[in-house]
């Protein structure tokens, strides 16, 4: 499974981009993110509060409950505002 990250959660995690094994436990985003915050402090402090970052699976936008699999592509970002 591919991760992307941008903006500062990519600052705080310290890397664009990872791959990761998937296996059985991971069937949502959800718990993907359960996965990814033990990878280490800085994947803690950028997933810590879900309601600051957006998820897309294979480039569409989805909530935190959506499935995901092994050949999946998961990104993570900040909300995008206008102005």
């Amino acid at each position: 499974m591919n991760i992307r990250y941008f903006a500062w959660l990519r600052e705080h995690i310290g890397a664009s981009s990872e791959d990761i094994a998937h296996d059985q436990t991971m069937k949502t985003v959800s718990d993907l993110v359960d996965v990814l915050r033990q990878q280490s402090t800085g994947h803690q402090k950028a997933l810590a509060d879900m309601t600051l970052v957006r998820v897309a699976v294979n480039q569409v936008y989805v909530d935190i409950d959506h499935p995901v699999t092994a050949h999946d592509e998961v990104a993570f970002f900040p909300p995008v505002t206008g102005g």
